[in-house]
């Protein structure tokens, strides 16, 4: 496995227990509908979250949260529209992105809630 794969899986097994301990279940990770992924689906009392994780080894250049952009965005909510409707969710939903920097042995957490919102059509 590549050295960015395993920081990956290593960055979305710790964004699992960051958010578990924040009170939140796990529903799916690694969701996939077609070309399509949902990092973690996640849920609290009020809302179905679709967690995007980013994880980097570095800030020097970018800071993790910036590799969404507005390409990944529509991949994001098209995957989430898909989830709720296979799984028949009729609940509020947002979408969160956990940014993730690795420095030396420590992991870094920025938790950006309600990171982005669909269009309204």
């Amino acid at each position: 496995m590549a050295g960015h794969n395993i920081l990956g899986a290593a960055g979305e097994y710790a964004a699992m227990q960051y958010l578990t301990l924040k009170g939140y279940r796990i529903r799916d990770t690694n969701w996939r509908y077609h070309h399509l992924e949902l990092d973690i689906v996640a849920e609290n009392d009020d809302y179905i979250v679709f967690v995007e994780v980013k994880t980097r080894s570095s800030v020097h250049f970018a800071n993790p949260e910036d590799a969404v952009d507005y390409r990944k965005m529509k991949h994001l909510i098209n995957a989430a529209e898909a989830y709720m409707a296979i799984n028949n969710i009729d609940k509020d939903f947002r979408f969160d992105i956990l940014a993730i920097a690795v420095i030396g042995n420590r992991y870094h957490f920025n938790h950006i809630e309600d990171a982005f919102m669909p269009p309204v059509l």
